[in-house]
């Protein structure tokens, strides 16, 4: 399902990791609207998932989550390895930094991390909020992470501009280690989330 999913959106499948699936953008065809597509793939994918789930429920099965990370960068794109065996692939720093922003959903109990590049693309166009600056493994400042909240209709409503608003102010006393505003700022906006 969730391979049908980032084919539909305009993906290149580039392997399966375990439970993980690898897909990037913009290659092998060029596309302008690849941050985009990638994002329309994470909300696909989290709509897709809960029909899943509902399936699994009814079953009395295990539920199953899922974190996606996405970036944007420069990156190495063709046939990797040897003359014995190679694979059409996708190599750089910014496909490091997406798988380490996969894993970086589950410590901050969201479904979807983007990276900076990602989001100056999309920001006017999805809901996104700023999670937290991190250091990154290979790179000498922190990186600002931001989270997939929704679609434009979402960006657009009331309710998430409030929202954002009272985010940044908790986000303001946290980079300030103002903790009590931070956490009477976070009790303020907890009957937003």
């Amino acid at each position: 399902r969730m391979t049908d999913i980032i084919i539909k959106n305009g993906g290149t499948i580039d392997k399966f990791m375990g439970d993980c699936i690898m897909a990037f953008w913009n290659a092998p065809i060029e596309n302008t609207e690849h941050e985009d597509c990638a994002i329309q793939s994470a909300i696909d994918m989290q709509k897709e998932l809960a029909i899943l789930n509902a399936e699994l429920k009814a079953e009395d099965l295990p539920q199953i989550n899922i974190g996606i990370g996405i970036n944007t960068g420069e990156a190495l794109v063709g046939n990797m390895g040897s003359d014995q065996r190679f694979d059409y692939s996708v190599l750089g720093d910014s496909v490091n930094l997406a798988a380490r922003l996969e894993g970086q959903s589950k410590s901050y109990g969201v479904k979807t991390v983007i990276g900076p590049e990602t989001n100056e693309s999309v920001k006017d166009s999805y809901a996104t909020l700023q999670l937290d600056m991190i250091a990154v493994k290979g790179k000498k400042e922190a990186v600002s992470i931001f989270t997939l909240v929704g679609d434009n209709k979402i960006l657009k409503s009331k309710d998430f501009q409030t929202l954002k608003y009272k985010h940044q102010k908790i986000l303001d006393s946290y980079f300030n280690q103002k903790w009590d505003d931070a956490l009477k700022n976070i009790n303020n906006t907890k009957n937003l989330c």
